[in-house]
């Protein structure tokens, strides 16, 4: 389903670093990290934001540049708009996904597809911020003067098939998730900077409804 369903079969370097990440060193309290980064995840009930992402396929001679806006509301409903090359939409409202493409709005249930239910799962956990605390990915913590970056290789058979690890930049400053890499079994990679973040403000139930 063109180039969101390589984001999101996710499409959300290497699967475990032999050493600490270039421009990195070991993250020295873990503890209060994770503290902090639940904290964070309670208090925020809406995320809207502009997206890049940058998507490395090995047979092309170029990267696949693409741009968005983005919508997150707690519990479980994304928005993902992409506005340019081309137009593009994929809606996640609880156990529904929608896509719409050339006007055409296809509707899928997540909970009858294993592997689109672990997308979802991982989706909504990466954006808000608390993949940390499930068990299907094994963390390790880096840090350097801006960023906590966590990589995150995942341990069920079933996400290892699609998916080699995932790495979340995190700001120091307000604990947000600046960007996600996701690299797949092929080295092929989906890297999404999020940009003009904006946390808790009301966002209307009918962006994740798609007509």
């Amino acid at each position: 389903m063109k180039n969101i369903i390589l984001f999101l079969l996710f499409s959300f370097t290497s699967a475990v670093f032999a050493q600490t990440p270039k421009g990195f060193n070991p993250m020295k309290d873990t503890t209060g990290f994770k503290q902090k980064m639940e904290s964070q995840s309670k208090l925020t009930n809406t995320i809207e934001s502009d997206f890049t992402q940058e998507k490395y396929l090995s047979v092309m001679s170029e990267n696949i540049v693409s741009k968005g806006h983005f919508y997150f509301k707690k519990t479980n409903m994304l928005r993902w708009e992409y506005t340019s090359p081309y137009s593009y939409l994929i809606v996640i409202n609880k156990d529904k996904m929608f896509i719409k493409d050339n006007g055409k709005v296809n509707k899928y249930d997540i909970n009858s597809n294993k592997m689109f239910k672990s997308i979802n799962e991982m989706m909504v956990a990466t954006v808000q911020g608390n993949l940390l605390n499930t068990k299907d990915y094994r963390p390790k913590y880096f840090e350097n003067d801006k960023f906590y970056l966590i990589e995150l290789t995942p341990v069920q058979k079933a996400t290892k098939d699609f998916l080699k690890n995932i790495l979340l930049y995190i700001n120091k400053t307000d604990y947000s998730v600046e960007k996600v890499k996701m690299t797949e079994p092929s080295d092929d990679y989906t890297s999404i900077d999020f940009t003009n973040r904006k946390t808790n403000h009301a966002i209307a139930d009918e962006k994740f409804t798609v007509k």
